[in-house]
């Protein structure tokens, strides 16, 4: 979670991740809605439903990945595609070419026709030179509609996914939507790639077929076998054996790879958690250390990359089963050709050069017609992708339907009517299955208020914050802010961008948003100015920084951003108690105007705030059972502190 959540309103023109909000508001023209949900039918068996799921994500991609060519899409999407089908057909047109270049060349030789031999070698540069060109060229305008589609739905993915908090909710809320940064990164390249590939080679695959089947059908004519006396004639024989050729290597490899997809797509999940469990351990790499945990980490990961080898072996066995079938189709596709024209060549009804031309016409058309059998392995590649990304678009419209639907439970987030800087309306506050957190809060604060919220582990204070801050969206009633007021909150663990260590100070804002001399004197007021000297460091700061040193240069956040509103989540619980007191005389001393609302269990805090409510954890929801008034008073931290010294002076 971001440290802060900034009002939409804010007079900064940034969202919580210091980015301007028209970006992700232009990438969500993608979309004017989700679209409904598919609830499959009670009717149907679990390997049916389990099906029907599948066929809805794949038309759940299409939904979202089609409106690159539409008018709010791409604006070289159509130019870059039109340009790609010409080139095809063109390409085609010299491979045709080619094919009549043989003819020719062997008819020559067979003649011993020295000039036309002479003639076509020459004629055979410019037809090698302009083939090579047009396939190069072909590859570039394919990769860069594969670039740019890839870019187009990336970042409207991305800017859906960090709208409204969500990318925070999917980790509150059941689906199959783990690992998103894994189905962004790579799920989503393979799903905008190989479409491309696939619409290509079939057009071109078609395209060469018919070209060649005609060539075929016109070189070929007919076949007269004698049998039993009779004579049996078969109109286009070559095209009948490519066509029958064809349809059984198909129909081979669609029966030995049947089970491809299933198994690509479970490779590609257990791949996805073995990044996730590597990651894990890099980021708690500290803990694990101090806990000396590494024995029990090396089991995890062991057992997660046995799933993956185990997957990897029933992968290797369909590549195995598909490539027995490619190889063996072809070793024999150019040998068949040959063997049924020799017959009418030893005959004298055809020549050398319409053999040879027969020859290549029957591989084009056979490369053609194969090529399921060549990329079925890749097909069942990006199914698997395009569903687990689909997977993830299909979470984030629950998220986006449950935001524009009015009649589900959600807290409204509006302006406040009156003095009060921040009010919580009949707040309640749940899970998003509807089980209550906290039940039916009213609590009014005046701007300088300073409030503790207090209770039990588990009374759901935390949450409460959350939902004041808008990162919470399940329950009903409201919370009301000023329009003009910024809201800033501070969880228990800072998050620590990558970067410079200015970068880190200054965020959610960019680095330069301000001088140096104010970043280091912000970290000199939080007792950090040991480090002024390393502001423009690039390090690994996440992993440098100690808690207590990541919570003051939280601190030191909320010094240059001066918000309204600030919402402390045990935001001092890595530092000790006179830093703690340091902190927050700090914080009153330097924003005495400004609205603190805190969650924390140490007693000593109640000396730095003017009200406390308490939250009781209670069978249906917490419930606020007390808001009193704690004023200021002369001495009171000290009081406080010689009661806590004699209750430890007098334990044994």
């Amino acid at each position: 979670m971001t440290d802060a959540k900034l009002n939409p309103k804010s007079v900064d023109g940034t969202d919580e991740h210091g980015a301007e909000r028209s970006r992700p508001e232009k990438a969500s023209t993608v979309e004017a809605a989700p679209p409904p949900a598919i609830e499959p039918s009670p009717e149907l068996t679990p390997e049916e439903a389990e099906q029907a799921r599948k066929r809805y994500l794949l038309k759940r991609f299409w939904i979202s990945a089609r409106h690159f060519w539409s008018r709010g899409g791409d604006r070289l999407a159509w130019p870059c595609s039109i340009g790609l089908l010409v080139m095809i057909c063109m390409n085609v047109g010299f491979q045709y070419g080619i094919n009549r270049w043989n003819r020719g060349i062997f008819d020559a030789i067979e003649r011993h026709d020295a000039a036309t031999v002479y003639y076509l070698s020459a004629v055979f540069v410019p037809l090698v030179l302009g083939s090579v060109a047009l396939v190069t060229a072909q590859v570039y305008v394919r990769m860069m509609i594969q670039r740019r589609w890839r870019s187009w739905l990336t970042s409207a993915v991305i800017a859906r996914w960090l709208a409204n908090g969500r990318y925070y909710q999917l980790n509150l809320i059941g689906g199959d939507h783990k690992n998103p940064e894994a189905r962004i990164s790579e799920d989503l390249r393979i799903a905008t790639e190989a479409p491309v590939d696939f619409i290509a080679g079939v057009i071109s695959a078609f395209l060469a077929a018919s070209t060649f089947i005609v060539v075929l059908w016109t070189i070929g004519g007919a076949l007269e076998l004698p049998v039993a006396g009779a004579t049996i004639t078969i109109p286009g024989f070559l095209v009948v054996t490519a066509v029958l050729y064809a349809v059984i290597t198909s129909t081979v490899i669609a029966i030995i790879g049947r089970h491809f997809v299933q198994v690509s797509e479970v490779k590609n999940q257990v791949e996805a958690e073995l990044r996730y469990t590597l990651t894990r351990v890099r980021e708690n790499g500290e803990s694990i250390a101090l806990l000396g945990g590494e024995e029990e980490e090396r089991s995890d990961l062991d057992k997660t990359f046995s799933n993956v080898l185990r997957q990897w072996a029933l992968l290797a066995r369909q590549h195995m089963r598909t490539t027995f079938v490619s190889h063996g189709s072809m070793l024999i596709a150019p040998v068949v050709p040959l063997l049924l024209c020799a017959p009418k060549f030893l005959a004298g009804g055809m020549t050398l050069g319409e053999v040879m031309q027969a020859a290549s016409a029957f591989a084009i058309v056979q490369h053609a017609f194969g090529w399921l059998v060549d990329n079925y392995p890749r097909l069942a590649d990006w199914n698997a992708c395009a569903r687990r990304i689909a997977s993830l678009m299909t979470s984030l419209d629950g998220l986006e339907r449950a935001e524009q639907n009015d009649a589900l439970r959600r807290i409204k987030h509006s302006q406040i009517q009156g003095n009060a800087i921040l009010n919580l309306n009949d707040l309640s506050v749940s899970l998003d299955d509807g089980t209550a957190v906290v039940k039916e809060t009213h609590v009014e604060i005046a701007p300088g208020e300073r409030v503790l919220v207090a209770g039990e582990s588990g009374s759901g204070k935390s949450t409460l914050v959350r939902a004041i801050a808008g990162l919470w969206p399940w329950g009903h009633g409201s919370v009301d802010f000023h329009a003009d007021r910024r809201l800033f909150m501070l969880p228990q663990r800072p998050y620590i961008p990558s970067g410079t260590l200015r970068r880190a100070v200054a965020y959610p804002r960019a680095a330069d948003s301000w001088t140096p001399e104010e970043i280091t004197a912000a970290l000199t007021k939080v007792g950090l100015d040991y480090l002024n000297e390393k502001i423009e460091e690039v390090a690994p700061w996440d992993q440098i920084l100690s808690g207590g040193e990541k919570q003051r240069l939280a601190f030191a956040r909320l010094l240059l951003h001066h918000p309204d509103i600030i919402v402390l989540d045990e935001a001092t619980s890595a530092l000790d108690e006179k830093s703690q007191d340091r902190m927050m005389e700090m914080l009153i001393e330097e924003m005495p105007t400004v609205t603190i609302i805190s969650v924390a269990h140490r007693a000593e805090l109640e000396a730095f705030h003017s009200r406390k409510i308490t939250l009781e954890r209670r069978e249906g929801g917490a419930k606020l059972v007390s808001d009193i008034d704690l004023g200021p008073r002369k001495g009171r931290r000290n009081l406080i502190l010689r009661v806590l010294d004699s209750r430890r002076s007098a334990l044994p």
